[in-house]
């Protein structure tokens, strides 16, 4: 009796097209980079890696302790160098803190060994996400919400050079993760059908 192969899931397939690239989740602190992140490497069979915390654990300090005491410059300089070694060892689902994509060294790093996704957030969602946290060192400041308008203005431009572009909004984190996983099928995968646009705008960097 001939057995006949089931048909691959798509995410099989994805994983298959991704090769050694890894998927890089880039945006702004309460995009929702690590909740998405989980559940798309969850969903993939990837490792899942959030460089802060690998940050963290390479200096054995916090992040708001590394600030403190040695600076912002110091601490891009050694995020940069976590980025390059975890893209060295994909492939992986990476959340990335909200200014590793400024750096072109590390853009250039990502364009080479991965995938990258903005998750969109406005400053509304990004506010309500942040505002009992009292990790964020760029957020120490007598205005918060002014901090972040400012933030955003500067990073967009930055951020929608990224491959895929997906809105994080108040919907389920699932289902953030079921629109990353159309949009890398449509860019990476020859027989996936084209992501349909939706309202909430998943957009493909040409």
């Amino acid at each position: 009796m001939l057995e006949v192969n089931a048909p691959a899931k798509p995410e099989a397939a994805l994983v298959a097209a991704l090769g050694r690239h890894s998927i890089v989740l880039v945006g702004m602190m309460g995009a929702g980079k690590s909740s998405v992140g989980r559940r798309l490497a969850a969903r993939l069979g990837l490792t899942f890696v959030d460089a802060d915390t690998e940050i963290e654990a390479a200096a054995g300090m916090s992040i708001a302790d590394i600030f403190a005491a040695h600076g912002e410059a110091y601490f891009r300089s050694g995020e940069a160098r976590v980025i390059a070694r975890l893209l060295e060892s994909g492939p992986a689902v990476i959340a990335t803190g909200g200014g590793a994509f400024m750096r072109e060294e590390t853009r250039n790093r990502i364009r080479d060994k991965a995938v990258s996704i903005w998750l969109k957030a406005d400053v509304e969602i990004i506010m309500k996400r942040v505002k009992r946290r009292a990790d964020r060192p760029l957020l120490q400041t007598e205005d918060p919400v002014a901090t972040v308008s400012r933030l955003l203005e500067a990073r967009e431009p930055v951020y929608r050079t990224a491959d895929l572009t997906i809105g994080s909004r108040d919907v389920p984190h699932d289902r953030v993760v079921d629109e990353c996983i159309d949009a890398l099928r449509a860019r990476l995968c020859a027989d996936a059908p084209s992501a349909q646009p939706t309202t909430d705008g998943i957009s493909v960097t040409p």
